[in-house]
């Protein structure tokens, strides 16, 4: 009989996205297979306390996290599992590997090494190639891109300008960082320039984003200058870095899903109708009103060109495992807009990424299996790299 593989998969988190993860970690828990995989939960509060253990989960959902077990990763790369924090001040580590067969009188015993990690940690500090340069040092395979593809795709700002210097197709826009917007507003006769040159080269709509979160988080969609102000002070809220950006109008909103690593492959295409004025996170993860229109209803040759983009803006910036790209293509002309890139997509009942797969042929659960071996592969092919030389003279001793 074949081994179980150790799955650990990792939510929560301290982002604004915090709640999402949760959901889509539930999701992903009860779908992998049992068969297979062995579940090791690890939760991550919003204040960045790791905690484990089968209750892990419920224990954030319900912010009773006195009764959890203290755990966490370390860059240690003999260790590949759990360390646990016995007493509140962390001052006592007891080292769960495989060679530990000890009890554990914290509540919990982890005894084998972790096979493979699944993030599913959204934005700050989970998307962004914080958490992914943990897993590099303890040298753990882990689903999804890399500290490289998830740091510039997780910051809008860098992402765009990556796109852009490729000409991928996107709309206009600027950006400023939370200390320039403050000094604009002290100096009344600059800021009223700098809010007409922006409105005049942007237009109405405009929309407002932090420039590292995702699930729409702090995002505003304008439509006059006193929303705009009121959407900058918002988007600073949750960043120092603000994205303002052209708002596409008679437009659909198209996504797709793309799966694999230095071949990646594009799903079909999926159209978005907002339940409300866009695609915000209500609409994204609560209510399901938002109409979701697989396959959307596109030419051939315009799905073929957002699919060829999709997998040129993923090679581009790095990305490995999977991604969803966002499109905004106009009504009439069928114009094409990238719009961005998403590298630890939601993973909901009612997410985009695994619907579009599954529209393609691909069930939720097989997906899962296909985004492990993908992280395996990309691994072993990192553990080929030369990471040291002889050195004909022993000079360094």
């Amino acid at each position: 009989m074949t081994k179980k593989m150790n799955v650990a998969v990792i939510f929560g988190g301290r982002s604004g996205e915090h709640e999402v993860s949760l959901v889509s970690a539930d999701f992903i828990i009860k779908t992998l297979d049992k068969k297979k995989y062995n579940v090791i939960r690890i939760g991550i509060t919003k204040d960045g306390q790791w905690i484990a253990g089968e209750n892990s989960l419920d224990l954030l959902k319900s912010g009773d996290i006195l009764k959890a077990l203290k755990a966490t990763l370390t860059p240690d790369t003999n260790i590949k599992s759990l360390v646990q924090i016995c007493n509140k001040n962390y001052k006592e580590l007891r080292i769960m590997s495989s060679n530990t067969n000890s009890h554990v009188n914290c509540g919990l015993q982890i005894t084998d090494k972790i096979d493979v990690v699944f993030p599913v940690l959204h934005g700050t500090y989970g998307e962004d190639g914080t958490i992914q340069g943990l897993f590099e040092l303890a040298d753990l395979p882990y689903v999804g891109s890399g500290v490289l593809g998830s740091a510039v795709a997780m910051d809008k700002i860098t992402q765009k300008n990556i796109c852009m210097a490729a000409n991928l197709p996107m709309a206009d826009w600027v950006w400023l960082t939370k200390k320039e917007w403050h000094w604009l507003k002290k100096n009344k006769d600059v800021f009223k320039k700098w809010l007409n040159s922006t409105e005049k080269k942007l237009g109405f709509p405009i929309f407002v984003k932090p420039s590292n979160l995702g699930s729409s988080v702090g995002i505003s969609k304008v439509k006059n200058r006193g929303e705009f102000i009121k959407a900058i002070n918002l988007a600073g809220r949750f960043d120092r870095r603000i994205v303002v950006e052209k708002g596409v109008e008679d437009m659909m909103e198209i996504e797709v899903a793309v799966l694999g690593n230095g071949k990646p492959e594009a799903s079909i295409p999926g159209q978005i109708i907002p339940s409300g004025e866009f695609y915000d996170y209500s609409a994204k993860y609560v209510d399901d009103r938002s109409e979701k229109i697989i396959p959307a209803p596109l030419p051939e040759k315009i799905i073929r060109q957002i699919q060829n983009i999709a997998v040129e803006a993923f090679k581009l910036l790095d990305c490995a495992g999977m991604a969803r790209v966002d499109f905004f293509v106009e009504k009439k002309s069928y114009k094409i807009y990238l719009s961005e890139i998403n590298t630890i997509p939601g993973f909901t009942s009612i997410s985009m990424y695994p619907k579009l797969w599954q529209a393609s042929g691909v069930s939720p659960q097989k997906l899962l299996d296909i985004l492990i071996r993908l992280a395996l592969e990309r691994h072993g092919e990192k553990k080929q790299l030369i990471t040291s030389i002889q050195m004909k003279d022993e000079w360094y001793k």
